[in-house]
């Protein structure tokens, strides 16, 4: 049994990572500020002896005797990070600067939650992690950008000058189960809408293509990252290479929900990828690890969650 800290830890993957930790037959600390995190995602953890949830902000020193660190504490939909970007910066970079200073203080395992963001509006396709990414520095997404890409920056000086134990893995869009159903991702976003009846919003002209993994596949794929040889550090694409337009996504909802839903079209937002696409050689290799979830069977659970929410 080890002793695991979770950052973020009542938000959407978090929680999710609480559970199977807890499954696993570990002791879990979540730490989280309710930002965007609630406590009903780990409402079902809290009777168990092995689990404790701590109301804290990362951008704050925290202490604790633990053997590994997932540090996930971070707003990661753009109308939560860009609701207060400066805010969004501190997490990601004091967040970071405060869980290495705490594994190296007590010797744990540290591992990064980066984001495909780093990778900007990408001009290789599909995304290696060797590439180095088309990120505006100065625009409205450089906040979660900028500060993930600080964040890893972190990770590895820490590593190589102090020499800590880290991983860092890089994850693509993620969907299921206890996503709010107010954090702007698309997939919430179409299905809150199919649900209701409402009109669809495409921003472009929808042929814009992300690759949607489910949360299960995520998770497998963090806690494989964790128990690698301290060797290999990453960073790591977690995503599926599955790849859809957001028309096709918003297709797929509307067929699934039985919708009457109709599209209707605004203006891309500034910085908007026009394409994300996961290359997963490396985590094949190195954590024996591909997502098993197909999109309809991930999307048929997650209309099912948010049926019993709305």
């Amino acid at each position: 049994m080890k002793r695991i800290l979770v950052t973020g830890g009542a938000g959407f993957i978090g929680s999710h990572l609480c559970t199977k930790l807890i499954n696993d037959g570990h002791s879990v600390i979540c730490l989280d500020n309710f930002f965007t995190g609630s406590r009903s995602n780990v409402w079902h953890l809290m009777d168990n002896s092995r689990f404790e949830l701590v109301r804290h902000d990362v951008t704050v020193p925290f202490n604790a005797e633990v053997d590994e660190i997932y540090n996930l504490a971070c707003p990661a939909s753009p109308v939560h990070y860009q609701h207060d970007p400066v805010k969004t910066v501190k997490t990601s970079v004091m967040g970071a600067i405060n869980m290495l200073a705490l594994g190296r203080q007590v010797g744990a395992k540290v591992l990064q939650a980066s984001t495909s963001e780093v990778y900007g509006d990408p001009i290789v396709h599909p995304q290696l992690e060797e590439y180095w990414g088309n990120v505006n520095p100065v625009g409205i997404r450089s906040c979660y950008d900028e500060g993930k890409r600080c964040a890893e920056t972190l990770f590895m000086d820490y590593h190589r000058q102090k020499k800590l134990r880290i991983k860092i893995i890089r994850i693509f869009n993620t969907y299921g189960p206890l996503m709010s159903k107010n954090d702007g991702r698309v997939v919430s976003n179409f299905i809150v809408q199919a649900l209701k009846d409402e009109d669809i919003t495409l921003y472009g002209d929808g042929s814009q293509t992300r690759s949607f993994q489910y949360v299960d596949d995520l998770v497998e794929g963090m806690v494989r990252m964790m128990d690698t040889d301290d060797k290999f550090v990453g960073p790591i694409n977690i995503g599926n290479p599955n790849e859809f337009t957001i028309k096709e996504l918003a297709e797929k909802v509307i067929e699934l929900t039985g919708s009457k839903s109709k599209f209707i079209y605004k203006p891309l937002p500034g910085d908007d990828p026009k394409q994300r696409q996961p290359d997963i050689t490396l985590a094949k290799e190195k954590l024996n690890w591909e997502p098993s979830v197909y999109l309809e069977e991930g999307l048929i659970k997650t209309i099912e969650y948010f049926k019993s929410i709305l």
